[in-house]
Protein backbone atom coordinates (compact mmCIF):
# COMPACT_ATOMS: atom_id res chain seq x y z
CA UNK A 1 0.00 0.00 0.00
CA UNK A 2 1.26 3.48 -0.79
CA UNK A 3 0.52 6.56 1.31
CA UNK A 4 0.50 9.83 -0.63
CA UNK A 5 1.01 12.62 1.87
CA UNK A 6 0.48 16.33 1.19
CA UNK A 7 1.78 18.89 3.69
CA UNK A 8 0.92 22.58 3.40
CA UNK A 9 1.39 25.66 5.55
CA UNK A 10 -1.63 26.68 7.59
CA UNK A 11 -3.47 29.83 6.47
CA UNK A 12 -1.87 32.94 7.90
CA UNK A 13 1.62 31.42 8.15
CA UNK A 14 4.14 33.42 6.13
CA UNK A 15 5.49 31.56 3.11
CA UNK A 16 8.73 33.17 1.88
CA UNK A 17 9.36 30.37 -0.64
CA UNK A 18 5.89 30.87 -2.06
CA UNK A 19 6.55 34.61 -2.38
CA UNK A 20 9.88 33.91 -4.14
CA UNK A 21 8.13 31.57 -6.59
CA UNK A 22 5.40 34.16 -7.19
CA UNK A 23 8.02 36.83 -7.89
CA UNK A 24 9.95 34.54 -10.26
CA UNK A 25 6.77 33.66 -12.15
CA UNK A 26 6.03 37.36 -12.59
CA UNK A 27 9.58 38.01 -13.79
CA UNK A 28 9.14 35.25 -16.38
CA UNK A 29 6.02 36.94 -17.73
CA UNK A 30 3.30 34.80 -16.14
CA UNK A 31 0.47 37.26 -15.55
CA UNK A 32 -2.42 36.88 -13.13
CA UNK A 33 -0.54 34.95 -10.45
CA UNK A 34 -1.86 36.50 -7.24
CA UNK A 35 -0.67 34.09 -4.57
CA UNK A 36 1.61 31.06 -4.39
CA UNK A 37 1.85 28.67 -1.44
CA UNK A 38 4.40 25.89 -1.55
CA UNK A 39 4.29 22.59 0.30
CA UNK A 40 5.67 19.06 0.44
CA UNK A 41 4.58 15.81 -1.17
CA UNK A 42 5.81 12.53 0.30
CA UNK A 43 5.12 8.95 -0.75
CA UNK A 44 5.59 6.14 1.75
CA UNK A 45 5.20 2.43 1.01
CA UNK A 46 3.59 0.62 3.92
CA UNK A 47 3.29 -3.16 3.90
CA UNK A 48 2.15 -5.96 6.16
CA UNK A 49 -0.82 -4.18 7.72
CA UNK A 50 -4.51 -3.63 7.22
CA UNK A 51 -5.85 -0.36 5.83
CA UNK A 52 -6.92 0.76 9.31
CA UNK A 53 -3.47 -0.02 10.72
CA UNK A 54 -1.83 1.81 7.80
CA UNK A 55 -4.00 4.88 8.42
CA UNK A 56 -3.05 4.85 12.10
CA UNK A 57 0.66 4.54 11.29
CA UNK A 58 0.67 7.18 8.54
CA UNK A 59 -1.19 9.61 10.78
CA UNK A 60 1.39 9.00 13.50
CA UNK A 61 4.27 9.50 11.01
CA UNK A 62 2.79 12.85 10.00
CA UNK A 63 2.18 14.05 13.56
CA UNK A 64 5.55 12.92 14.95
CA UNK A 65 7.96 13.61 12.08
CA UNK A 66 6.74 14.64 8.65
CA UNK A 67 4.63 17.70 9.50
CA UNK A 68 5.17 20.50 11.97
CA UNK A 69 1.57 20.58 13.16
CA UNK A 70 2.02 23.99 14.76
CA UNK A 71 2.35 25.64 11.33
CA UNK A 72 1.45 22.89 8.83
CA UNK A 73 -1.62 20.90 7.85
CA UNK A 74 -1.39 17.44 6.36
CA UNK A 75 -3.64 15.11 4.43
CA UNK A 76 -3.05 11.73 2.88
CA UNK A 77 -4.61 9.01 0.82
CA UNK A 78 -3.84 5.32 0.67
CA UNK A 79 -3.65 3.46 -2.63
CA UNK A 80 -2.88 -0.17 -3.36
Amino acid sequence: MKARIKITLKPGVLDPQGKAIQSALGALGFAGVNDVRQGKYIEVDVTGMSEDEARTEVDRMCRELLANTVIENYSYELAS
